[in-house]
């Protein structure tokens, strides 16, 4: 892909061949004939979405669930509000600063707007960004590459934290995207899959990376194998680039240098250096034919066998240890499935200033 966003028709096309394709091996989902009662788009593989989903759908193996769950790849987050709207899913993960944007038809959804949405549902992740380099690299900060003329990875085209890291960095100067005139200040935008970007990395074909930790656990999948094969070191940054973080609507601002120490990123850190970055949360959405009950389930699973999860991926949020986490996502204008606002209920976490959606009779 050369475009820095997917396209719908991409999205379509390449959401519904990795739907297939994701459904063979993946517990709940024995052949391509099953029907499970949730089919959650999560992203590629290796990814928080991929590895939380996975998570979920052992413990409901292991606890002998009543819902049955299948986990499928897909494009990233963006392109799963184009897939759901398509029927390829009934429940998919997507992150808030995208379903805003949709929602609101703004930034890529102006010109290509989703117009079938599914519910909320809760959180499941929160996503920790920050800028590195490959030793070696010409820089130190982020103003000198506001100069240009370097090579930068954003993430994959498709996914919301590189929808989101698209955001940060036009607003903070380091480069202009512009579909008929391309990027102006001269700095390059590698577009390659998660699973080809830590060898690209390795031929030293990148200069700047974005990475992201989940739940200030451990980085994605796909993040730790660019660490393991490569020397890197954080960028630092300024005032300014942690003011434009903070003055997206999207976008959380993490100042201190703790997320990236617990990641294992420590090159680079000298006393007093800043280090801005910052964090974006991730939901479960459930469509409007999705049960219930089923939706239920599934968010009691999280509270009842968050360890069992974590036995799957250690990252998965401490639920049963604090319930409020289930509300930590929840937009207040958009409607939450009421599977979800029945638990909600009965854990003593809704508030009524949010709004209960509707199931399909």
């Amino acid at each position: 892909m050369t475009e820095e966003n997917i396209s719908r028709r991409n999205a379509l096309k390449a959401a519904g061949a990795a739907g297939v394709a994701g459904m063979a091996g993946v517990a709940g989902c024995s052949d391509l004939f099953s029907s499970p009662d949730v089919t959650i788009a999560s992203t590629s593989s290796g990814s928080s979405s991929y590895e939380t989903g996975q998570a979920l759908n052992y413990a409901a193996s292991e606890h002998d669930a009543d819902v049955d769950i299948s986990i499928q790849t897909s494009e990233g987050w963006t392109a799963n509000l184009y897939a759901y709207e398509a029927g390829d899913f009934n429940t998919i993960s997507v992150d808030n600063n995208s379903l805003s944007q949709a929602l609101n038809e703004e930034g890529d959804f102006e010109d290509d707007p989703v117009e079938e949405f599914p519910m909320q549902g809760f959180i499941f992740t929160s996503l920790e960004m920050f800028f590195v380099k490959r030793e070696g690299a010409d820089f130190n900060t982020v103003e000198e590459l506001r100069e240009g003329d370097y090579d930068i990875y954003p993430i994959e085209p498709g996914f919301g934290t590189r929808l989101m890291t698209e955001e940060v960095l036009q607003a903070a100067g380091i480069y202009d995207f512009d579909e008929e005139e391309g990027i102006e200040n001269n700095n390059e935008i590698n577009n390659a899959d998660t699973t080809d970007i830590a060898e690209i990395i390795e031929e030293q074909e990148i200069d700047a990376i974005v990475l992201y930790g989940q739940n200030g656990v451990s980085l994605a999948s796909w993040c730790d194998e660019v660490v393991t094969q490569n020397d890197l070191e954080l960028v630092e940054t300024d005032e300014d680039f942690a003011q434009t973080i903070d003055d997206l609507d999207g976008a959380s601002l993490l100042e201190d240098s703790d997320p990236v120490e617990r990641y294992g990123i420590e090159e680079g850190i000298d006393e007093g250096m800043e280090v801005a970055q910052w964090s974006l949360d991730g939901q479960w959405a459930f469509g409007s034919d999705v049960d219930p009950e089923h939706a239920y389930e599934i968010a009691e699973i999280c509270k009842d066998h968050y360890e069992t999860m974590r036995e799957s991926d250690d990252s998965v949020l401490e639920y049963g240890d604090d319930p409020e986490i289930f509300t930590n996502a929840i937009l207040e204008d958009h409607p939450v499935h009421p599977g979800v606002v029945d638990f909600l209920k009965d854990e003593g976490l809704w508030n009524d200033d949010w709004e209960e959606g509707e199931i399909d009779e």
